[in-house]
């Protein structure tokens, strides 16, 4: 048995999107400064890891402005949301945050149908679905603006350190976004209209370790206004039948 949405209501959240925003955000500039002059061994072990942790660090600055996106990161505050969100989507590779306000409202609201401009018709596999989303979001204004930011840092940081802590976690992030928040979701047949999402088997550890909890995408698209640290709540209740 499933819930309506209207028989789960968040707690109030208060300060404490800020919190996690500001978490992030930290850690992710602490991180990248720290790799940025950090002495590359490609022999050495910890160069992957590296990669991988910036990679999730830079999720969580996405996932931070999707949540501005829905208003939760600071609700009392909509300038301050908004300013976060604005931030954060700029941190990610240039992204437009009212570009992405616009298409992601879409998208709750014509998810996985012709309207949805994260959905590719005819449901292809994961790379030309991938593509068609690249193209969605991707201007030839954020290439520029990459381009330029760049050669700008290479005149203070070795290139493969940007490449390697920069740029590559950047690519690797999208892939996490799309392969986790909209492929696995949304792909395929659904019984749950309006929303027409899944989400992944109950287990916190590997919801957030791939995507901050958008695993539990049908939750996210049955209660939106939830930041993503309250998903797991949801999840657990759905999955109780509550």
């Amino acid at each position: 048995m499933v819930s309506s949405a209207s028989s789960f209501k968040p707690a109030q959240i208060g300060n404490r999107g800020l919190y996690f925003a500001a978490a992030i955000l930290l850690s992710w500039l602490g991180m990248l400064i720290f790799l940025l002059n950090f002495t590359i061994d490609w022999q050495n072990p910890l160069v992957y890891l590296f990669v991988l942790v910036q990679t999730h660090l830079y999720t969580g600055v996405f996932i931070t402005a999707h949540d501005s996106i829905h208003g939760v990161v600071a609700p009392n505050n909509k300038r301050l949301n908004d300013g976060i969100g604005f931030l954060c989507a700029t941190l990610f590779a240039f992204n437009n945050y009212n570009r992405l306000r616009q298409k992601h409202h879409l998208h709750h609201k014509h998810s996985a149908t012709h309207d949805d401009p994260d959905y590719h018709d005819g449901n292809p596999g994961f790379l030309a679905w991938y593509y068609s989303f690249l193209k969605e979001y991707i201007s030839v204004i954020q290439v520029v603006l990459m381009a330029v930011t760049y050669n700008l840092l290479k005149l203070w940081f070795p290139m493969e350190n940007l490449i390697a802590f920069w740029m590559v976690p950047a690519v690797l992030s999208t892939f996490q976004l799309f392969y986790f928040g909209t492929y696995l979701p949304h792909r395929g047949e659904h019984h749950n209209p309006p929303h027409n999402a899944r989400s992944q088997k109950l287990n916190h550890i590997t919801a957030f370790l791939s995507c901050y909890f958008f695993g539990y995408h049908a939750e996210h698209h049955a209660w939106p206004y939830l930041p993503w640290w309250k998903l797991p709540e949801a999840r657990e209740r759905r999955n109780d039948g509550l």
